[in-house]
This record gives C-alpha cells, sequence and structure tokens, in this order.
C-alpha cells in the first residue's frame, strides 16, 4: 500500500476522486433504452430483460408472501437472532430520530404540517451475493416515517431464486411486496409502475453504475435518496492509534470491491509504516485478499502529513462517507469536521454496518459535502400552512400587491386588493 507524504501531494490523489460518472457513454444510452422500454411494456419488458441480463426466465415477478415467511427457517437461528437484534437497533434509533425532529409548528398564522410518504421503493443489490443489512437501513427508517407501503426489487440468482437471508430481512423489516428485478429495469418498475409492480414515490438504496444510471434519469418523475459511487473511509489517526485495528479497518473497507477506497491519514510517519506492515500481515490467508489487495493498490493510501490540522483540511476537502476517528481526545475534532457521511469515533465502522442503529446508506463521492446519510427525513415532506386573518390581509396586502404590479402580474394584485375594497365597504357599512 502505498505511502503519500505532504498536503499538496496527498491533495492531488485525493481529489482525483470525483462522483460518479453519470452521463456521456454507451451505458447511460443502455439504461436510457431500458427506461423506455419498460414503460412502454410494463411486464413483458420487464420478463425480458431478466432472461436477458440475468440470465433467468420469470412465470412470476411478486414474490409470494408464504416464501418469504418460510424464508425464516432457511436461515440459521444465529442469522435470524443477529437481524432481530439489528433491527430493533435500528428501530430504536430511528424512533428516536423522529420524536426530535421538531419540523411541525404553527405560530402567527404560518407554519408546516408533516406528512410521510404513501408508497417507496427499495433495492437491495444482489444477484452474486445478498445484502440483507441494506434491507434492514432502507426498510426500517421507511417504516418508522410512516410509509404506507414499502415494496423492494433485488435481482434474482440464474435459478430464479432470492438468496433466504435477504428474504428473512425482509420479513423481519416487514417489507410490504418483494420483485425479482435488478438493475434498471428494477428502477423503472418502480419510477412507472407496471402491472405487476406498483409505481412508488421515492427509489432509495446503492446499486451498480446501471442503477445509479437510472436513479439519476428518473429522478423528477420520483424522488430518490441520492446517487451512490464506491463505497470509502479515511482513518484520521495520530501516533497514539493502534496499528493492528487500523490495519483491520482498512481491510474490512476495501474488501466491497476493487473500487472501494481505504485511507488513513496522519501526522506519523511511524504509524503509517506500522500500519502498512501490519496490512500484509493480516491479508495472509484471507478469502478476499485479491479484492483487498486490488482495492488498496489502486484507491488506498496511507498519507503522512505535517500536523493536525492539515490532516482536518484533508478530511474536509475529500468529505468521506466514512470517517473514523483514532486520535487523543477524539471528540474534541467534531467540531472541526465539515464533511462526512458518518463519523466514527473509536468504534469499528463495520457496526455502522450492520448494528448500531442509523442506516449505513451514506453519500459518496464527495457528495457528503452537500448531502446526508438515510434517515427518516428521507421519507417525509413538509407541506406548508398559512391561515392569516382580515389584520394579515390588512398589512401586508399592500406590499404583496406593489411587487405583483412589478413583475406585471396585474391579476395577482388584484386578488390581493379586491378583498381589501371588500373589506372597507364592510367598514363603512356598504
Amino acid at each position: 500500500m502505498r505511502i503519500i507524504e505532504g498536503l499538496e501531494a496527498a491533495k492531488s490523489l485525493l481529489l482525483e476522486r470525483s462522483p460518479v460518472e453519470l452521463a456521456g457513454d454507451a451505458r447511460s444510452e443502455t439504461v436510457r433504452q431500458i427506461l423506455q422500454n419498460v414503460r412502454a411494456g410494463g411486464d413483458r419488458a420487464l420478463l425480458d430483460y431478466s432472461e436477458k441480463i440475468d440470465g433467468v426466465r420469470l412465470n412470476r415477478l411478486e414474490v409470494p408472501q408464504q416464501e418469504v415467511v418460510a424464508s425464516r427457517d432457511k436461515v440459521s437461528k444465529e442469522l435470524l437472532d443477529a437481524l432481530e437484534f439489528a433491527a430493533e437497533r435500528i428501530r430504536s434509533f430511528h424512533e428516536t430520530q423522529k420524536r426530535n425532529l421538531g419540523l411541525e409548528f404553527f405560530e402567527g398564522g404560518l407554519g408546516f404540517v408533516v406528512r410521510s410518504l404513501e408508497r417507496v421503493g427499495i433495492y437491495v443489490p444482489g444477484g452474486k451475493a445478498s445484502y440483507p443489512s441494506t434491507v434492514l437501513m432502507t426498510a426500517i427508517p421507511a417504516s418508522v416515517a410512516g410509509v404506507g407501503e414499502v415494496i423492494m426489487t433485488t435481482p434474482p440468482a440464474p435459478d430464479g431464486s432470492l438468496p433466504a437471508p435477504t428474504l428473512a430481512a425482509a420479513s423481519v423489516a416487514k417489507v410490504d411486496r418483494i420483485f425479482k428485478l435488478g438493475g434498471a429495469q428494477a428502477i423503472a418498475a418502480m419510477a412507472y409502475g407496471t402491472e405487476s409492480v406498483p409505481k412508488v414515490d421515492k427509489i432509495c438504496g446503492p446499486g451498480n453504475i446501471f442503477v445509479t444510471l437510472a436513479k439519476k434519469q428518473v429522478f423528477g418523475t420520483v424522488a430518490i435518496d441520492g446517487l451512490y459511487g464506491p463505497t470509502e473511509t479515511v482513518i484520521l489517526a495520530d501516533d497514539s492509534a493502534n496499528p493492528v485495528f487500523c490495519a483491520a479497518d482498512l481491510i474490512a473497507q476495501a474488501e466491497h470491491d476493487e473500487m472501494a477506497s481505504a485511507v488513513l491519514i496522519t501526522a506519523s510517519t511511524g504509524l503509517a509504516d506500522a500500519v502498512r506492515e501490519e496490512i500484509e500481515r493480516q491479508l495472509a490467508g484471507m478469502e478476499r485478499e485479491p479484492i483487498v489487495r486490488r482495492a488498496l493498490e489502486s484507491n488506498g493510501a496511507l498519507v503522512v502529513v505535517a500536523g493536525i490540522d492539515e490532516v482536518v483540511e484533508l478530511v474536509n476537502l475529500y468529505a468521506p462517507e466514512h470517517l473514523c476517528l483514532m486520535l487523543r481526545n477524539a471528540r474534541s475534532y467534531i467540531d472541526r469536521i465539515r464533511h462526512a457521511g458518518g463519523i466514527f469515533v473509536g468504534a469499528p465502522e463495520a457496526l455502522g454496518d450492520y448494528t448500531a442503529g442509523p442506516s449505513h446508506v451514506m453519500p459518496t463521492g464527495g457528495t457528503a459535502r452537500f448531502s446526508s446519510p438515510l434517515s427518516v427525513l428521507d421519507f417525509l415532506k413538509l407541506s406548508l400552512l398559512v391561515e392569516l386573518d382580515d389584520g394579515a390581509l390588512q398589512e401586508l396586502g399592500p406590499a404583496s400587491a406593489a411587487i405583483a404590479r412589478a413583475e406585471g402580474l396585474q391579476g395577482h394584485a388584484l386578488s390581493v386588493e379586491r378583498r381589501l375594497e371588500e373589506m372597507e365597504k364592510e367598514e363603512r357599512g356598504e
């Protein structure tokens, strides 16, 4: 794993990364065509794409409820208990968040009312692997927010099956309906609706480049939670950090896939050297060693800069999805961190992936500068409430009419002025 020394060299390396490229190549056109075909062809187009892309010929798209229930008996008791445990913590965290939002108010004739979305779709990656944690981390915040119906799409295996852990997690999270659909065609089905798949109000969850492109292209027809690229972690550490833990956390992030980014930033050359040696020691014999090595060689780095101020500057420039603080008095640095999806103080980021409570769906590619992790807020919307009496009309009306006339909107002005005129008549007893 390479060591990068100096602030400017580190900036050049880290700022090469950008949000996932979403336009200008053949994949965008492919996705556009899939969206059009599903919108026009409905279920038939979905079944055709399942056979063409996923290599599976399906008789039906929706998973029967009895199959979902039966999946609980197909996973180990240990896993089912773990899923229930994680679900309870995720639910508790988001219930606490909802209680403390304080969004709804009414004062002086003005305010907001809060309403949950009616139907939400969650996309869960699959095919070669199962991600039951993603089911919990997307469906439970939606449920806590009060969403009326949560539907889920996930790609089937070549034999048409879905992983039992994924279905078991859906059962634990009380997902309402599940469809065997992956890729851009799944996003199209949820965005436009078909004979079998209902149209949703918002699509949430991570996926591959085709899923991300599809989410971007349907935005406006439906809402989306964000556009997610490869996962990333930055460890901010000083010479008090344990190199064994630093190495383990970098490896944990890099094992996601070859495009994952795992970076340590420190002012300690000794720590960087120790972490590099420890990575080699821990990698020996790991199942996913080739994937980890490719990720660390391509997208990883041990960055050494002059002092803690430069360390913090780099973090805020990079705006990582995950930031792990392994420092003396780590909490004292939180106020200095402006941009990060999630901040982990001492605890391994892997706890956040599974059981800590907040959703692990977080902004990537620098979008933490303006985006937030998935939460209850993603499934709520505000409606403005305006209830003003005649006194307010007299106070606000003349200025409103003047601005309207300045904008050339006579009808706007008259809608106010006619009410004011009527009030004057009533006051005169006419």
